[in-house]
C-alpha cells in the first residue's frame, strides 16, 4: 500500500510559494533551497494548453523544452553576469543558476503538435489538443 501525503487546504504549496516568491529561490520536497525558479502561468482554451514563462535575461537558445512519456520538462540557466564585482553590489534581489520545471500532461494533449516561440523575454509555449478531444457540436436531426 502506498503512502499519500495529505496536504489540508494545501497549505504546504502556500508557504512554499510564499518563501519562494519573497526569496527568489524554490524548495524541493525535502525543504532545501533550490536556485532560480522562473515564475510561470499555464492556461486552458478549445484549442490546447498554453504555458508562459517568464525568462528575462536568459538567452533564448540556452532554454531546453521536451516531451517525453507525457511529461513537459523546461531547462535553463540564468548566468549572472558580473561575478567577479559581487562586492560592489548595494542591493541583489533578482535570482541566478539553473533551473527544471517539469508537469505532466493530460491526455488530450498531443505532443507531436507543440510549438513554442520567445517574446520580450516570455516563453510561450502552445500545447495542441488531440482532433479526437477538441469538442464538437452534434447536430440534432429532425425528421
Amino acid at each position: 500500500m502506498a503512502l499519500v501525503r495529505l496536504e489540508p487546504f494545501g497549505l504546504n504549496r502556500l508557504f512554499d510559494e510564499v518563501l519562494s516568491r519573497a526569496s527568489g529561490k524554490g524548495w524541493d520536497e525535502t525543504g532545501s533551497t533550490v536556485g532560480f525558479v522562473p515564475p510561470l502561468d499555464i492556461y486552458e482554451d478549445q484549442e490546447g494548453l498554453s504555458v508562459s514563462v517568464d525568462l528575462p535575461g536568459i538567452d533564448p537558445k540556452s532554454v531546453e523544452l521536451h516531451v517525453d512519456n507525457s511529461v513537459l520538462t523546461l531547462k535553463g540557466e540564468r548566468k549572472q553576469d558580473h561575478e567577479d564585482r559581487q562586492e560592489n553590489y548595494l542591493r541583489v534581489e533578482r535570482s541566478y543558476g539553473s533551473f527544471t520545471r517539469s508537469f505532466s500532461l493530460p491526455a488530450t494533449v498531443d505532443a507531436d503538435k507543440c510549438m513554442a516561440e520567445f517574446k520580450n523575454g516570455v516563453l510561450l509555449i502552445h500545447l495542441a489538443r488531440k482532433e479526437s478531444a477538441k469538442p464538437r457540436q452534434i447536430k440534432v436531426k429532425t425528421e
